[in-house]
């Protein structure tokens, strides 16, 4: 299953040697939460078919998106630098497969290659522009451009137009009240788009979502 993760596939030989003992297939299930802010990470994840968000949480309980991670990426990396304590919320959007490596096996691995500590700090640092990105279409972009640029990620990463998501978790995705995401969606609905029931969205007309997706669609875009 390595070569099903962008980041497992592109590493040397000789690295991939090194961490195929300790890679281990999992499955995770959807809306398991793999870690919170401020805890100990424990394991680091390779999806290969599961899509996972990463979150800011408040005390009040709303949630907003910063990122989002599926085969192109790896959650949990940054423990391979030392990067122990959790700095959000690790929530899985799309059940589906992963390898799931122990972080001292992972950082053992680490230290004894320039190209994979090389690969894990362009992995972080294209995580920190995927939240700066994020950031800004918040605050500067209407609901409806922001729903059509989440449902074209998380599309892509899926390799699917069949979406299981509820309004609710949208809301909570773009950190937007509820009837925000269901008068969008009936709009989408409406123009074709998309065809939504309960629980799940099916992506009907892609060119017509990307024309009102933001521009936050494209500069998101990132090579592993």
């Amino acid at each position: 299953m390595l070569q099903l993760n962008a980041i497992l596939a592109s590493l040397p030989e000789g690295d991939k040697a090194a961490l195929k003992p300790h890679l281990k297939a999992t499955h995770l299930q959807q809306k398991t939460v793999l870690f919170e802010t401020g805890d100990t990470i424990t394991a680091v994840y390779f999806p290969t078919s599961a899509v996972v968000s990463l979150v800011s949480t408040l005390t009040t309980g709303e949630m907003t998106e910063a990122a989002m991670v599926g085969w192109d990426g790896a959650v949990g990396i940054a423990s391979a630098l030392d990067g122990k304590v959790a700095m959000c919320r690790a929530i899985v959007q799309l059940g589906g497969d992963a390898m799931v490596c122990d972080p001292s096996a992972f950082r053992s691995a680490a230290m004894q290659s320039e190209k994979l500590i090389s690969k894990i700090m362009r992995h972080e640092q294209a995580l920190f522009a995927q939240a700066q990105q994020s950031t800004a279409c918040m605050a500067n972009h209407e609901v409806e451009a922001r729903l059509c640029r989440w449902l074209l990620r998380a599309r892509d990463l899926a390799g699917s137009d069949q979406l299981p998501f509820t309004q609710e978790f949208l809301a909570e995705m773009l950190g937007v009240r509820r009837p925000s995401v269901t008068t969008v969606a009936r709009t989408l609905q409406e123009a074709g788009i998309v065809k939504y029931r309960r629980g799940h969205i099916e992506i009907v007309d892609v060119e017509a979502l990307r024309e009102s997706a933001c521009e936050c669609y494209e500069n998101g875009q990132r090579p592993v």
